[in-house]
């Protein structure tokens, strides 16, 4: 196990599937699945690893059809199961005492329900497409009691355009000589757009304070 996660996490497919086989597509549910699933494992690669397996799925060494169904099964079952640990787990934890004060102000989390209720459709979507944001964000939703019939839907449609639009990006492109030859950086190019956000977020609101 440990030698197969030194492999997942530079991405070395053909390390994966010389030594798994089949099994490869198991190994890519339980990466999306933890990823979006578990509040705690936000670092897994989601984005790249859906370009790459989209790549593979071009070369013909993966089957396109197998990975949309079982990667967007794995990443809507992520994001609910996430939901419901914030929501049954969540508050309950933010209620603990210490030193007869509450870990998190009555006021914070009103306003997150606020915030999930005003915003969190676009929220639910947008996270997708953002490392760390998108593994927390159902968390948060959960905590925040955001309306769950609302949140599912649009749960599932941000599950449908992460998963389809990064696997037929890795699959239209990989016939380009220039990504065939040169995979490691355009991985590298996908995390450092995936964080953009998160930077551009932060430096906005230090010039702002």
């Amino acid at each position: 196990m440990i030698e197969l996660f030194k492999h997942l996490m530079p991405l070395d497919f053909k390390w994966i599937m010389l030594n798994y086989g089949t099994i490869i597509y198991t190994v890519l549910f339980l990466v999306i699945f933890i990823e979006t699933g578990l509040v705690a494992m936000p670092f897994l690669p989601g984005d790249s690893l859906l370009f790459m397996a989209g790549l593979f799925a071009r070369s013909g060494e993966l089957n396109i059809s197998y990975l949309f169904i079982l990667l967007f099964i794995a990443a809507v079952l992520g994001d609910n199961c996430n939901y419901w640990i914030g929501r049954k787990i969540g508050v309950r934890i933010f209620n603990l005492k210490f030193r007869g004060k509450p870990l998190v102000k009555k006021e914070y989390l009103d306003k997150t329900h606020v915030f999930f209720e005003k915003h969190g459709t676009k929220a639910i979507i947008m996270a997708r497409f953002v490392p760390f944001v998108r593994t927390f964000a159902p968390f948060a939703a959960g905590i925040a009691e955001m309306n769950y019939k609302k949140y599912l839907v649009f749960d599932v449609i941000g599950g449908a355009l992460w998963i389809g639009g990064l696997t037929t990006a890795g699959y239209l492109l990989g016939e380009v000589e220039f990504i065939k030859k040169h995979v490691d950086l355009v991985c590298l190019g996908i995390i450092l757009v995936s964080v953009l956000p998160i930077i551009i977020g932060y430096l906005t609101g230090k010039k702002k304070k």
